[in-house]
């Protein structure tokens, strides 16, 4: 067994005894108020794994999966249409204007990428533009600080799917993480995977791996699987340091064959791309999507 595979089996032990603790963890959150004794909290409604004890110990119960999972789960030759399919065509500048985001909705159905990826605020637009195309929209949530109120979260994504996103892409609480609250952590997971699942749409929740050490990488990609998201991806790219293979392959570890893995954040050319890949990474969010697919064909004989 690598080191690699021993972390992350020791972290999903640590996390599953953690959330079995019986008293409330120190740092509080929506899972530790009195709404909690009424088997219920404010943010997820009783759906966390704070209180749906059989899922602490499936963390656990799925750790040879996630050992066993092999890097690289895309394979061989990357053909221009099959590279598009794996890009969430990304504008998420503070900046960004009407034109811009008309913009990339334009290149995104001009080129096929797999969604475009905005602020919450452009979905509407952005739904106007793509209606028909095939594209998806992602919205992002919680970004790109992810420390605001769980509640917070969840209106936003529910307004989110509620305008027509098919994807959201939520900020985790880093100081909670880091503060060792894997409650709180947890439960603000939660606050964002449920509307998604009640809206259709696909949730994946964001590290921030530049600031977190490897425990708590592995820390809160057990999390995010146990809250049912449906990936963990690597960085806002407003952070210290985007995506990095090695993270990705961390994250593909803990997250078995079963749960996507975004690479964000510095992904500017086609060489980064399929490094990403290699290490397990089954979606990238680009700005740069164009100019990847350019090289990508450029490449192709």
């Amino acid at each position: 067994m690598s080191d690699l595979d021993r972390l992350v089996e020791t972290i999903a032990e640590k996390v599953r005894l953690r959330l079995a603790e019986p008293t409330p963890s120190p740092g509080g959150g929506p899972c530790t108020s009195g709404s909690l004794e009424q088997n219920s909290c404010e943010t997820c409604q009783g759906g966390c794994i704070t209180r749906r004890k059989e899922a602490t110990q499936n963390i656990v119960g799925a750790g040879a999966d996630r050992i066993g999972a092999g890097l690289g789960i895309v394979q061989g030759d990357l053909v221009p249409a099959d590279l598009a399919q794996l890009i969430d065509h990304t504008l998420l500048k503070q900046d960004a204007t009407r034109d811009d985001v008309r913009k990339i909705c334009e290149d995104a159905r001009k080129h096929h990428f797999k969604t475009v990826c905005v602020n919450s605020t452009w979905v509407p637009l952005a739904k106007s533009l793509l209606g028909g195309s095939g594209v998806g929209i992602t919205a992002v949530v919680g970004f790109p600080l992810g420390a605001m109120a769980p509640n917070a979260k969840a209106f936003e994504a529910r307004e989110a799917v509620r305008a027509g996103a098919d994807e959201i892409d939520m900020v985790i609480n880093v100081g909670a993480l880091k503060s060792g609250d894997v409650r709180l952590v947890e439960c603000d997971i939660e606050a964002v995977t449920t509307p998604c699942r009640d809206g259709g749409a696909l949730s994946k929740v964001i590290i921030e791996a530049a600031l977190l050490t490897d425990e708590e990488k592995a820390t809160a990609c057990t999390l995010a699987k146990a809250a049912g998201a449906d990936y963990v991806k690597t960085s806002t790219g407003f952070g210290p340091g985007g995506a990095t293979a090695a993270d990705v392959a961390l994250m593909r570890r803990v997250g078995g064959a079963e749960m996507g893995v975004k690479a964000a954040g510095g992904v500017r050319d086609l060489e980064s791309v399929k490094a990403m890949i290699a290490a397990g990474a089954t979606r990238v969010g680009a700005s740069a999507g164009v100019k990847i697919l350019q090289q990508a064909r450029a490449e192709s004989p």
